[in-house]
């Protein structure tokens, strides 16, 4: 039974279906996090600035700490858990090739942002990849990394002639 103050909503999440019943405020990170166990997608600042907390929806990069659950009905939502259950993603293999990752925080937030860069360009030049990934902060200061991951992941989906 829904308490007051409580809303039921049906949310897309790694293709699929999920009802919750979460206040009308409760942002999209908390819906995951607390009610779903998606703990991929990290807290890190709550006002959309660092990217540790970042989805994709309908493709798109967003900041799950800043966007409502409920408004997200009817919409496609991937986290970092339902992005490729087998790490077989040219991004995912690029990054350990690229030994990018050290802390982890921030990884889900930019593995995501990565892929959906090479989405919509799959041959970004080193201005691009900056501008795409400055949403997402890396404490460690890995961005030599990221970019040079970056390039390998869209050299290796050209030579499989697709997008990464």
């Amino acid at each position: 039974m829904r308490g007051r103050n409580m809303n039921q909503v049906t949310l897309n999440i790694n293709g699929q279906a999920h009802t919750l019943d979460v206040p009308a405020d409760m942002p999209l990170l908390w819906a995951l996090r607390d009610k779903l166990n998606l703990v991929g997608s990290k807290y890190g600042c709550g006002v959309g600035l660092c990217g540790s907390c970042t989805v994709l929806v309908n493709g798109v990069p967003m900041q799950s700490c800043t966007l409502s659950a409920i408004s997200l009905a009817g919409k496609e939502i991937t986290t970092i858990e339902g992005f490729a259950p087998n790490n077989d993603h040219p991004v995912q293999i690029a990054w350990n090739d690229e030994d990018v990752p050290q802390c982890g925080y921030c990884q889900g937030g930019q593995i995501l942002t990565a892929a959906a860069l090479l989405e919509r360009n799959p041959n970004p030049s080193d201005a691009d990849i900056d501008d795409a990934m400055s949403g997402v902060l890396c404490r460690c200061g890995t961005y030599p990394r990221i970019r040079k991951a970056i390039k390998l992941a869209a050299k290796v989906a050209a030579e499989k002639g697709g997008a990464a």
